[in-house]
């Protein structure tokens, strides 16, 4: 029975990030559209866009291959995964001796790489310039992201999450400076990985400016919802690693209970909602900037990320 239960809280998890995400994508949009004095769309937009797109057919282009329509599952897969493994509501659960940093970047870095090959599939020119943009940010988000794991895991000790969260929650960590480096870095490079304002706008579908729209842009039906889906989740995805490494007060412990994974689920969606509106601020007060300076901004997350590591070298006496 026990490893029955076990098993069920691990699925609700799984279950709970599926149904959430859609969500925290429509806050973002509401409260961007009340900053700027407008009406905007409901809550719960994303999950009648998901719907209606469900529900048409795909339209796939003469010469589009078969790698071309699996891409869009294998994105979504990768993405859920990779989700659902950083603690939400609890640590220690059943999958969490997988839940790995590093993992995950890697989870992460596989989704993209489809994605990108997808835009190149078909031949367009718009597909080819969204591909050759991400992947020039992922060779340089990628490195910034390994960076700001090494510097946690020389903290913590570890690189599996749970572990680390566990950490970050006792009395020996304190007001480090290199934490600080690490949580800028982590933010800017979120911003990045999910093509949000200044480095992507996701509202947007100029060719001049568009990263991600423009490897998407030949996918519709099914394979766009799917895709869809994959973007609010990698969005959940940041914002609950950023609230697990660097505000992990509500997590609980495995065998808490179901009333303490209840008080643990409000907590993580309460964190939830203060990200998504500090999201939606920052985005409303600052502009997208050019393509070329966008180098210059993952540039200071990698040096943020090393100046963290040096500095905890030095420290150490390392």
């Amino acid at each position: 029975m026990a490893v029955i239960f076990d098993l069920a809280v691990q699925g609700a998890q799984m279950l709970l990030v599926l149904l959430v995400a859609p969500a925290l994508t429509g806050l973002v949009r509401k409260v961007k559209a009340h900053v700027l004095r407008r009406q905007g769309p409901p809550i719960i937009q994303p999950y009648l866009d998901l719907a209606r797109l469900m529900r048409k057919d795909a339209v796939l282009a003469e010469n589009a291959s078969w790698l071309f329509r699996v891409i869009p599952y294998i994105t979504f897969a990768a993405t859920w995964v990779a989700a659902a493994l950083v603690p939400t509501f609890a640590t220690g659960l059943m999958f969490s001796w997988s839940a790995d940093l590093i993992a995950i970047i890697a989870l992460l870095g596989s989704a993209r790489f489809f994605l990108a090959l997808a835009g190149l599939d078909v031949g367009t020119s718009f597909g080819g310039i969204g591909s050759s943009r991400e992947v020039m940010i992922a060779s340089l988000a990628e490195p910034a992201m390994l960076m700001i794991v090494f510097t946690l895991a020389l903290i913590a000790g570890s690189t599996q999450l749970s572990t680390m969260a566990e950490y970050m929650l006792s009395p020996e960590v304190g007001l480090r400076v290199s934490l600080a480096l690490a949580l800028v870095a982590l933010v800017m490079v979120a911003i990045a990985e999910n093509a949000r304002i200044p480095v992507d706008n996701p509202a947007t579908h100029l060719e001049l400016t568009m990263v991600h729209e423009a490897m998407i842009l030949e996918y519709s039906g099914r394979h766009l919802a799917v895709i869809e889906l994959a973007a609010s989740l990698k969005l959940l995805l940041f914002v609950s690693l950023i609230a697990c490494l660097f505000a992990p007060w509500g997590l609980v412990r495995a065998d808490a209970g179901l009333a303490g994974y209840f008080v643990g689920a409000v907590a993580w969606l309460g964190k939830l909602a203060v990200g998504g509106v500090l999201l939606a601020l920052f985005e409303t007060v600052i502009a997208k900037m050019r393509v070329f300076r966008v180098p210059i901004f993952l540039g200071a997350s990698l040096m943020l990320g090393l100046l963290g590591t040096l500095l905890l070298f030095v420290t150490r006496g390392l």
